[in-house]
């Protein structure tokens, strides 16, 4: 079996497809013997309808991922570098390029009859959001085969670009007025809180979503393992009304011999009691006659 074709396939069925097709290729890979296909075939999870949509999106709009991955790597580069010019120029684009991406994966997805609910569109933003980060996820995520949406790590947030910009020497205020130094302390404190607070907020949704996910993930292998054992179970319920036909007509054969043989055994005896009446006349036939 060529495995890479096949998973290949399956990370481009709809997700309520997947477990069913993925069950028919381990089925026919342990007809063919063939244990390693078995083996990497059956750990092939459901990806979640997010990364089903990421996954599309992936294999149709190659444009638009080349992007993305280009974004990436600006931002990633600009954060190493803390190049505040490109920091800013970025981190300016990443919302945007990001909330238009996957309102654009939502469609490929509609168009093959899946809808995107504004969770999933959101679960989509997210996957997103952890390829700009991370060049090992956006490496696996290029692939078209994620499972679930990936962890954004952390500390790749948002760039203020107040503290990222250099000023010029401000003037020194007239006697009595306010320092501006406070008045920037208070501003960069209150926009350290709101970036906390949202980055606080991001990794909640993220962990619910998670979990989220792994309940669903965990659901589908159950259900996928009772429908295997159901079906053995109705695999073994027909060998069983099979050997038990044929017990039947075994049994009506040997009743039908039963018969014949009985019949034959009737028919014998009563051939032998006209051979003892026709010996019994002619002797006494024979008894009578004088010498």
């Amino acid at each position: 079996m060529d495995v890479e074709r096949v998973i290949e396939e399956l990370y481009g069925l709809r997700p309520e497809e997947f477990t069913a097709a993925r069950d028919a290729y381990v089925a026919d890979a342990r007809k063919a013997g063939d244990a390693d296909a078995v083996k990497a075939v059956s750990g092939l999870r459901r990806p979640t309808t997010a990364a089903w949509v990421s996954n599309l999106f992936v294999r149709e709009r190659r444009s638009d991922v080349d992007r993305l991955l280009a974004l990436g790597e600006t931002l990633r580069e600009a954060h190493r570098t803390l190049d505040p010019l490109k920091l800013r120029e970025a981190s300016g684009q990443r919302h945007k390029v990001v909330a238009a991406l996957a309102r654009e994966a939502a469609g490929p997805a509609r168009d093959a009859g899946q809808p995107v609910s504004d969770t999933v569109l959101h679960d989509v933003e997210q996957i997103f959001h952890a390829v700009l980060a991370s060049s090992d996820i956006a490496e696996q995520w290029a692939t078209g085969r994620l499972v679930k949406a990936p962890e954004v790590p952390v500390g790749f947030g948002e760039v203020v670009p107040e503290a990222a910009v250099p000023r010029s020497k401000p003037a020194k205020p007239s006697k009595g007025a306010e320092s501006p130094k406070p008045a920037a302390k208070r501003a960069s404190k209150a926009e350290a809180e709101r970036r906390e607070r949202d980055r606080t907020e991001a990794e909640a949704a993220g962990a619910e979503a998670r979990a989220r996910d792994e309940a669903l993930h965990a659901a589908e292998e159950a259900r996928s393992s009772a429908q295997a054992e159901a079906a053995a179970a109705d695999e073994s319920v027909t060998e069983l009304e099979r050997q038990l036909k044929e017990a039947k007509q075994a049994k009506r054969a040997a009743q039908d011999a039963a018969a014949e043989a009985e019949k034959a055994a009737k028919e014998a005896g009563r051939a032998a009691r006209d051979a003892h009446r026709v010996a019994d006349r002619t002797r006494s036939k024979l008894e009578r006659s004088p010498d």
